[in-house]
């Protein structure tokens, strides 16, 4: 697939001077800070210094005092709490923060993760008659409920008050539950807006340790927060970096015994980064949802024994094979949909049904399409009498409003900007498909529908030093909106025989003519090997990966795309 390449805009001029002023840096490691928005000594030093004291107040959310005199008050009378969540990753995680911290100071609480294919997504009906059944009082939903109307409106009904814990935007009404924790409310003035569900179920700790005047350990419940930040894709910015860096610390050095099992079974040992999380633990939590029972992720998040959690492992990622088994089966199956489709090339939309498909795996399915072709992707299959679908969208287009132009053949919708789910009766189908493709044919831009690879700075080989590499390294942990810079440097030669390595990798030495050169790996690059070929000159972008093996320091680049130079 042809990529085209942008340079990241210059940064503001002001903050530049700014910080030049009062950081000894070079100028690259200038305007990599000035990109961040970094325009002070002090945010510099917020920036590369992350602290837990640097958090935000969590009574800044709107309804979080609500929140925390309703819990109190549940406690004092002795009522059972449920603490409910969604079945993915970030509500798995979130149920077993706020159930692991809530079980060291009362016993009688409940966890509930809702059957994705009787009940779907949210909070559901079946939820509400099983908590009336078991007495509950109060529940707290995590990582769903902002849309629950309805649910929210039977409960109160029934005698049980909502805390709605959610960060998917909001609808028009909010949810009449007892209190609503969103900083995505329009008038929550909570400074940050993108934390994930996990993330406010933190802030719900955080808020409920302080008003108990409690002595605790915040970061040991961070591990969690940081697979949810990973796994949901969320900002990698303000305080979910700060999160994110607590978080993983905690998992390279002390994590709770469900992670460390699951480690085991990803054969990973220390130095776990963002992309770890996202790749290698976040889709075994999600298998259990996905083909089983995301309660099973629960209790091996919330077990204290390892000896136990790595027997429980065993079974998510039993679900997690049978997953890729699927994952595997429906890609085939939809991309020969695609290439049988004639008129396929034409549209801007992917939008595929089969009734027979597994409802667990296609948003993940959605997300190979777009790999593939690259468009605005929604993956239905047959639930209950209903098509249920997962939505996934490109880089820099919002999913979330073109959905929101064809809510009205819709019955039940949420998300965001890069992801949504949908339930629409199976008549409608044909009918959403055709409103769909005319949304975002009129909302997106033709350079949305070419994959982009967007580098920080064109930069000599003579400016990647040791010293570089280590300071580049401090502005992670990497991931949306922080990504790890990526580099363009011009006429470049092989100086050594191009190899394909692998499965398909591309495996190069490129100089840059000064006499220094790096080993340069491409995955998945082996048909541009032909361009390295007789010393043709290319262009490259890449990331910088030092590595360090038996007190042996190197440095190479992973490259992301290749073009050849132009004279």
């Amino acid at each position: 697939m042809i990529k085209r390449w942008a340079a990241k805009p210059a940064p503001d001029l002001n903050i530049l001077e700014s910080i030049r002023k009062e950081l000894k840096v070079n100028d690259i490691l200038l305007q990599l800070i000035a990109q961040r928005s970094i325009g002070t000594l002090r945010e510099a030093f917020v920036y590369f210094t992350p602290d837990i004291k640097y958090l935000h107040d969590p009574f800044l959310m709107l309804d979080m005092e609500k929140a925390i005199d309703r819990i109190i008050t549940a406690m004092e009378k002795d009522e059972k709490i449920l603490i409910y969540g969604d079945y993915d990753v970030d509500g798995t995680t979130s149920v077993a923060l706020v159930y692991s911290f809530l079980e060291t100071i009362y016993s009688k609480i409940h966890y509930y993760i809702p059957d994705r294919f009787k009940e779907g997504y949210g909070i559901s009906m079946q939820s509400v008659d099983w908590a009336k059944e078991k007495g509950i009082n109060l529940i707290i939903a995590l990582d769903c409920g902002i849309k629950a109307n309805t649910q929210v409106e039977y409960a109160n009904e029934n005698g049980i008050d909502y805390i709605i814990c959610d960060h998917h935007t909001p609808g028009d009404i909010i949810p009449d539950a007892f209190a609503v924790l969103n900083p995505k409310r329009k008038d929550c003035p909570y400074p940050y807006k993108d934390l994930s569900g996990c993330g406010i179920g933190f802030k719900l700790i955080q808020a409920l340790a302080t008003k108990l005047k409690l002595e605790w350990n915040s970061e040991e419940y961070l591990d969690l927060v940081a697979v949810s930040i990973a796994s949901d894709i969320v900002p990698v910015t303000g305080e979910n970096r700060t999160l994110a860096f607590f978080g993983l610390n905690r998992i390279n050095t002390n994590p709770r015994p469900g992670i460390y099992a699951l480690m085991q079974y990803a054969a990973i040992k220390t130095n776990m980064q963002i992309n770890d999380l996202v790749f290698k633990l976040g889709p075994r939590i999600n298998a259990a949802g996905r083909v089983a029972s995301g309660s099973a992720a629960v209790a091996m998040l919330i077990e204290k024994s390892r000896h136990k959690a790595i027997e429980m492992a065993a079974e998510v990622n039993k679900s997690n094979s049978m997953r890729k088994e699927f994952d595997s089966t429906i890609t085939t199956q939809a991309l020969k949909m695609l290439e049988d489709d004639d008129n396929y090339l034409s549209r801007k939309t992917t939008v595929l049904f089969d009734r027979e498909w597994h409802k667990g795996v296609i948003g993940i399915v959605a997300s190979r399409l777009i790999d593939k072709y690259y468009r605005p992707t929604v993956m239905l299959t047959e639930s209950n009498g209903y098509a249920v679908g997962s939505a996934r969208s490109v880089p820099g287009f919002n999913l979330y409003e073109a959905i929101a132009e064809c809510a009205d053949v819709l019955d039940q919708w949420g998300g965001h900007h890069a992801a949504a789910g949908l339930t629409m009766k199976l008549e409608n189908i044909d009918l959403f498909k055709e409103r769909f493709e005319e949304a975002v044919t009129r909302l997106i831009t033709d350079d949305l529908l070419i994959p982009v690879i967007e580098y920080d700075l064109e930069i000599p080989f003579d400016a990647i030093t040791l010293s570089f590499c280590k300071t580049l390294e401090r502005f992670g942990p990497f991931g949306p909106e922080n990504m790890k810079p990526v580099f363009m440097t011009k006429n470049l030669v092989s100086v050594a025989e191009p190899r394909i390595v692998g499965n398909n990798h591309l495996l190069l030495s490129v100089s840059d003519g000064s006499g220094i050169f790096f080993r340069a790996i491409g995955f998945g690059l082996s048909d541009f090997i032909d361009l390295t070929h007789n010393g043709a000159k290319v262009d490259i972008c890449y990331t910088i990966e030092p590595n360090e093996f038996r007190g042996e320091f190197s440095i190479n680049l992973n490259i992301k795309d290749i073009k050849p130079s132009v004279e």
